[in-house]
């Protein structure tokens, strides 16, 4: 039987000591789960060990093949450029080894869930039960990105947490580099009505961004009396999180790389739309598309088809 390829993580990497032994610690939590295969973690920056030398790691474990999956919830400059530069380099110093490269972690439900979890756990601790949502506004905090896609991928994040669960909104702000800003972001909630609002940071450790997101909050907060503003936490070392990168890690040896297949409500039951999952799909034409245009936008549509 073939040896299956072991598994790199690859990490962005911080300057929180606290944030970047959380990161080793999950790759670790994620080898003991997994002791059937090499399992090793490295960051592209400012933390150690670098992924250069957790690729040497591998090899000198007598490792050829393995699969990379990116420890990031959005495909922003990291994961769509530095990685696969990181690893095309590794190849040139370690000839003979191959890999495949798996896809970013977000927003898939399993991640949704522990957001919403974090959600119930902030409005618990400040007395509230967890059906008690109508009047709670979200306020998703991404990292921030000068890649749109990036950025419209916390977009995709909030509109599905908002889907079915049952809050007034879920809005979106940035920490960094785009546009609003934590502050900004709080604003816009309460230009829209808010009277108690969350403030979910869209990250996966603890770090130097999400304690600025948690103290950007705390002073808006201050200068807010009349609004109540609770902060919730990470979504942290989760098991939803290790199966998840578990996930990615078989799709990428299987080569199953699919669109957003994860969101599908075909595919997945998400709150609300349990009904639609297997749900088997028909091409379909819109009445306003003239005969001319009859170039099959159904067609295109139903090949698509959530017939996955």
């Amino acid at each position: 039987m073939t040896t299956p390829p072991a598994l790199l993580i690859a990490g962005h990497g911080t300057r929180d000591d606290a944030g970047a032994e959380a990161f080793r610690d999950f790759v670790r939590q994620l080898g003991a789960r997994h002791p059937e295969l090499p399992v090793a973690g490295g960051f592209i920056e400012l933390s150690p060990p670098p992924l250069g030398e957790a690729v040497t790691e591998l090899v000198e474990r007598g490792v050829r093949r393995f699969a990379a999956v990116p420890l990031m919830l959005v495909s922003a400059g990291h994961a769509k450029g530095d990685i696969p530069a990181a690893l095309a380099r590794e190849k040139e110093r370690h000839p003979g080894i191959s890999y495949t490269y798996g896809r970013p972690l977000g927003p898939h439900p399993a991640l949704l869930n522990v957001l919403e979890r974090r959600l119930d756990e902030a409005l618990g601790s400040a007395g509230r039960t967890p059906g008690d949502r109508a009047d709670v506004t979200v306020l998703l905090v991404g990292r921030g990105s000068t890649d749109p896609d990036a950025n419209a991928e916390v977009h995709k994040a909030a509109r599905l947490l908002w889907e079915g669960r049952g809050y007034a909104g879920v809005e979106t702000a940035f920490v960094s580099l785009a546009a609003p800003d934590v502050p900004s972001g709080l604003d816009r909630c309460v230009r829209l009505g808010a009277r108690r609002i969350v403030v979910l940071p869209y990250f996966l450790f603890t770090g130097i961004l999400p304690d600025r997101v948690q103290h950007q909050t705390e002073g808006w907060a201050a200068a807010h009396p009349e609004v109540e503003v609770l902060s919730a936490d990470v979504i942290g070392p989760e098991p939803e999180l290790l199966d998840l990168v578990w996930e990615r890690y078989e799709e990428a040896v299987k080569g199953d790389l699919r669109m957003n297949c994860d969101s599908c409500v075909y595919r997945i039951a998400l709150p609300g739309f349990e009904d639609k999952v297997g749900m088997p799909q028909q091409p379909h034409f819109h009445p306003d598309d003239d005969h001319h245009h009859g170039h099959g936008h159904g067609h295109h549509h139903g090949a698509h088809s959530h017939a996955h």
